[in-house]
């Protein structure tokens, strides 16, 4: 159908020019730019190096490849660079698109898809139509105009949440903008409104509580409210609630660097875009308190930190979902030192799976196995979680001495009878983290389970881990005759990781899942081993600064850069 109707919308009367022209919005990298200039094409964790090839005659290694350059946003990153050879470079490339695919033709012709490739077309218009002939002018405003009347028929096809909004997006800025298409304007502003009291929940958050899409559909509803505004419009009451219930969420799920916590398949989000998406929202209000979209954030001077405190998103939504239940994130000023693993999409299948399971996660771990776990493949090839804790409670508390998050999970109830409970206090001045792990059967029930499961153990102990992995960038060394880790920072600092000795302490390999990479990063990981031999069971640990290292340092290092 999306086929059939990219070829009737060429039937409509095309438009032959701009009425207005929304101010561009979307931010491009100049490295980026220069690597796509020198035939380096890098799009969802594959590169394919082709110097003095379009970008068409590029043979695709996947369908996320395939998504990526037919949506356009590479225009951004040549529009960073901006000099001569980036617009050659854009206009041939754009040519050789509508050439190629314009009538209704290829893999482009998805409403997500075309919602992104209209918006990167009209932000860029003038970077894109300097110097060129009449003939390629029409030829450009022909295409737009089939893409609008596309979208207009084709967004409800979309999967309801970001693939949605960015249709509805992309339809709003080219009824906007075009001439002859601002009947489309009016009907998609009612449907994005719609779309917002449907998908964004009461504290502004998304039933697949991953951080980047809530800041892509934030953004793609800022562009859309500020292209209204600018037009002399006003976005529907629930587009604006949402935008006003959304920015607390993002300011509370941001770490102290200005990344996002990295949860449920998604990533720190694409660097200056939340304080660009936030300042045009011009919401004015604070991080949100309590639970934003299921996140508890502790942040005290330069230290924040991120913990999943709610179940995972329900099986319908959590194709993308990790089993990260009461994992942690720990950032200190512009550096990243506890993290998460993260989604591992970009690299296959086999480092997709690994990336959603609980040892991949800074959190306990009871015998290797995941606090949730996945389901059968569906028809469709999806892969569900199934088996996830159903009782999830977080109480979060501060007083003279700092802040406080008292968590719980029952996801290895059923298999062991053993609620997990997670105590953390952060200092008032973020220089010392405490953490108590405690596992324990609670009722008569749980305490039968868990004879069974030390029955099935021989009664040698429930074996468990507590993991915290570390960026890459973070220096660890075992010291102190192996009761302690020292993480030096490449800002300099030092912290200092130890535990109450109840546990097994060591360093082991880990890897660090990032988008934009060609491969995993290799890293590492700090890890407590004991077993539960009774119905509970305690492991305390604390990871502060190091006495000589100041409360703040100037940072100037920028990451990728070596450490001195």
């Amino acid at each position: 159908m999306d086929r059939l109707h990219a070829r009737l919308s060429g039937l409509a009367r095309p438009a032959t020019a701009f009425v207005s022209q929304p101010e561009p919005r979307t931010i491009g990298s100049f490295a980026r730019g220069k690597q796509l200039l020198a035939g380096n094409f890098l799009f969802d964790g594959h590169l394919v190096e082709a110097p003095a090839r379009a970008i068409w005659a590029v043979p695709a290694p996947g369908p996320g490849f395939e998504a990526a350059i037919h949506g356009f946003t590479w225009l951004d990153d040549l529009a960073a660079v901006g000099d001569s050879a980036a617009r050659r470079t854009a206009q041939h490339w754009l040519a050789g698109w509508i050439d190629r695919y314009g009538t209704g033709r290829g893999p482009g012709w998805r409403p997500a898809v075309t919602g992104r490739r209209v918006i990167r077309w009209i932000n860029h218009a003038l970077f894109l139509m300097q110097g060129q002939d009449k003939a390629a002018s029409d030829a450009y405003f022909r295409a737009l105009a089939r893409q609008t009347i596309f979208l207009g028929r084709r967004w409800r096809s979309a999967p309801p949440g970001l693939p949605r909004f960015e249709a509805l997006t992309g339809l709003v800025y080219a009824g906007l903008a075009l001439e002859g298409m601002d009947h489309m304007v009016e009907p998609a502003t009612r449907a994005l409104g719609r779309e917002c009291g449907r998908c964004i929940d009461g504290s502004g958050g998304l039933p697949t509580r991953n951080p980047e899409e809530l800041l892509e559909v934030f953004t793609a509803l800022v562009w859309a409210a500020a292209a209204l505004g600018e037009a002399g419009r006003e976005p529907a009451r629930a587009h604006r609630l949402a935008l006003e219930r959304m920015a607390p969420a993002l300011r509370a799920l941001r770490h102290a660097d200005g990344g996002l916590a990295r949860f449920h398949g998604g990533g720190r989000g694409a660097e200056g875009l939340l304080d660009h998406a936030l300042a045009a929202a011009r919401v004015r209000s604070g991080a949100a308190t309590g639970l934003a979209m299921g996140f508890a954030r502790l942040s005290a001077g330069r230290t924040s930190i991120v913990v999943d405190a709610a179940p995972p998103p329900p099986p319908p939504l959590s194709q993308n979902a990790h089993a990260s239940t009461l994992a942690m994130e720990l950032t200190s000023g512009r550096r990243p030192i506890v993290v998460n693993c993260g989604s591992g999409a970009a690299f296959g299948e086999d480092w997709r799976r690994a990336g959603r399971a609980t040892p991949s996660h800074s959190t306990l771990v009871i015998e290797g196995l995941s606090s949730s776990r996945l389901a059968p493949k569906t028809r469709d090839g999806r892969e569900l979680l199934a088996d996830m804790p159903r009782v999830v409670t977080a109480q979060q508390s501060g007083g003279p001495d700092g802040l406080s998050l008292i968590a719980t999970h029952d996801g290895y109830v059923p298999s062991h009878g053993l609620t997990h409970l997670r105590r953390l206090d952060l200092a008032l001045d973020g220089r010392q983290v405490s953490g108590e792990d405690t596992l324990g059967a609670l009722g008569e029930g749980d305490r039968q389970r868990f004879e069974r499961a030390m029955d099935r153990a021989a009664l040698r102990g429930i074996r468990f881990a507590i993991r915290f992995h570390l960026h890459p960038d973070v220096e660890a060394e075992i010291g102190l005759g192996g009761t302690a880790v020292s993480l030096t920072l490449k800002s300099g600092e030092v912290w200092v990781f130890r535990h109450d000795g109840t546990a097994e302490l060591g360093l082991e390999a880990s890897v660090y899942l990032e988008k934009g990479r060609l491969k995993p990063r290799a890293t590492k990981q700090i890890v407590l081993s004991s077993a539960v031999m009774d119905y509970a069971t305690l492991v305390s640990w604390t990871l502060a600064k190091a006495q000589e290292t100041p409360t703040a340092l100037r940072d100037t290092m920028r990451e990728g850069d070596p450490a001195e």
